[in-house]
């Protein structure tokens, strides 16, 4: 079993992982700040400024009553609420995070599919057509390869 721990360790698996997540953990940082700092203030001040962060409802007020300025405030006073600003923020990362994911795999499709084509044709040494790389036979000018 240490053999093949050592095998797993040493083909860059483990360390290809760790870079992953380091790398994800970073760039779930950097989409945080995109979302908290550069995106939402724009858009609550179209809605007429509004702080998503601090939106939120009292299901059961605490020992002091309410209004309360942020989820921070009531959850110190003891109040039950629902923060559905910080679950809009949340949401707006996710699809975020999503679409770059979906860009990265689709960028990675396009490049093993170009090499996918490259590996599966030849041309001929004839007429240049291309032709299957398994062919023995042209089919344009009808050579033999």
């Amino acid at each position: 079993m240490f053999k093949e721990f050592k095998e797993f360790a040493i083909k860059g698996n483990m360390i290809d992982l760790a870079i992953g997540v380091i790398m994800g953990g970073a760039f779930g940082g950097v989409v945080n700040s995109l979302v908290k700092d550069v995106i939402m203030p724009p858009v609550g001040a179209l809605l007429g400024g509004v702080d998503f962060a601090s939106k939120m409802w009292v299901i059961k007020e605490g020992v002091t009553a309410a209004p309360y300025a942020t989820p921070a405030a009531a959850a110190e006073a003891g109040a039950v609420v629902m923060s559905y600003g910080a679950f809009i923020n949340t949401i707006i990362n996710f699809l975020i995070v999503a679409f770059a994911i979906f860009m990265v795999v689709k960028v990675m499709n396009r490049l093993r599919r170009q090499e996918e084509e490259a590996a599966t044709v030849k041309e001929c040494q004839y007429c240049k057509s291309e032709i299957a790389l398994e062919a023995s036979r042209c089919p344009a000018c009808t050579s033999e390869l």
